[in-house]
């Protein structure tokens, strides 16, 4: 029923969830020795973040209707259509996709969850892409 991998929708959901996690630059003039930093950049949010870039770059790799798709089943799982208006959603992702796809999926900030609610809708769920990665 779905036209993409559900494995590629669970890959988007486990980097979607590192680059969620990312908060606001805390010390903008921290030094360049993460131990004496005691970690803390790694969970700031710089603007080459390479989470964000891998993501954005997997997003723009996939065909366009594995991107529609994509879009789609984030909307199902935000609760902008249902389940039985999937035909529907598919339409409206399709009239409205263009270039920028990865980066307004990227710009939804609970798109891991989305996906996750989405996926479920269909009754599909990570449990075997996260046992085997």
């Amino acid at each position: 029923m779905l036209d993409i991998n559900t494995d590629k929708v669970c890959y988007v959901i486990a980097k979607a969830r590192m680059f969620d996690v990312k908060e606001e630059i805390s010390d903008p003039d921290s030094g360049s020795n993460p131990t004496d930093e005691e970690m803390r950049d790694v969970l700031e949010d710089f603007a080459d973040d390479p989470t964000q870039e891998e993501l954005l770059a997997f997003i723009r790799g996939l065909d366009e209707e594995e991107q529609i798709t994509l879009v789609a089943l984030a909307w199902v799982g935000r609760g902008t259509f249902d389940r039985s208006e999937w035909a529907e959603a598919l339409e409206t992702a399709r009239d409205e996709h263009n270039a920028r796809t990865a980066e307004y999926l990227l710009g939804l900030p609970l798109l891991a969850d989305y996906l996750q609610e989405g996926l479920e809708a269909f009754g599909e769920n990570c449990s075997s892409f996260d046992e085997s990665h």
